[in-house]
């Protein structure tokens, strides 16, 4: 277990658009506002195709990580995550998970790590901006390179 006191700065309220992007909406509205790295509490969306982890493969190894997706359509969905900023490649790193029913059947719900999105009437989002400690996000090379949020 790893554990930091958190400093915060800025709440952001977001609304995404119809037909937006998931992941673009909220690079831009990291931009417009250089948030660099932070959480989200919880946001709501009406998504109309959603990729998330998942599979209905038999494992070969359950401790692995999955790294294949499931394709959802029509869904609302409930969601939140953390956001860590890449010195490398200048640019946020969101990790984001998330509930979501399928409306048209019976609102049926699938539950994983978020990997694509595209916003389907509105998505809305509060952005919680960490000022301090640094949130890095780095592959654990002991478990399969899954890259793990580091604070400090």
């Amino acid at each position: 277990m790893r554990s930091h006191d958190l400093t915060p700065g800025r709440t952001i309220g977001v609304v995404f658009d119809h037909g937006d992007d998931f992941f673009t909406a909220l690079a831009d509205a990291c931009r417009a506002h250089d948030i660099k790295q932070g959480y989200i509490p919880m946001f709501i969306a009406g998504l109309s195709t959603a990729k998330i982890v998942g599979t209905c493969q038999r494992l070969d190894n359950p401790d692995a990580p999955i790294w294949t997706h499931v394709d959802l359509t029509n869904v609302e969905a409930l969601g939140g995550g953390t956001i860590a900023w890449d010195d490398t490649n200048q640019k946020i790193l969101p990790h984001i998970h998330l509930t979501a029913g399928l409306k048209e059947h019976s609102a049926t719900a699938h539950t994983s790590h978020l990997l694509d999105a595209t916003v389907q009437f509105l998505t809305e989002m509060l952005i919680i901006e960490i000022n301090s400690p640094t949130m890095r996000r780095l592959p654990n090379t002991d478990l399969y390179d899954v890259p793990q949020l580091h604070l400090g």
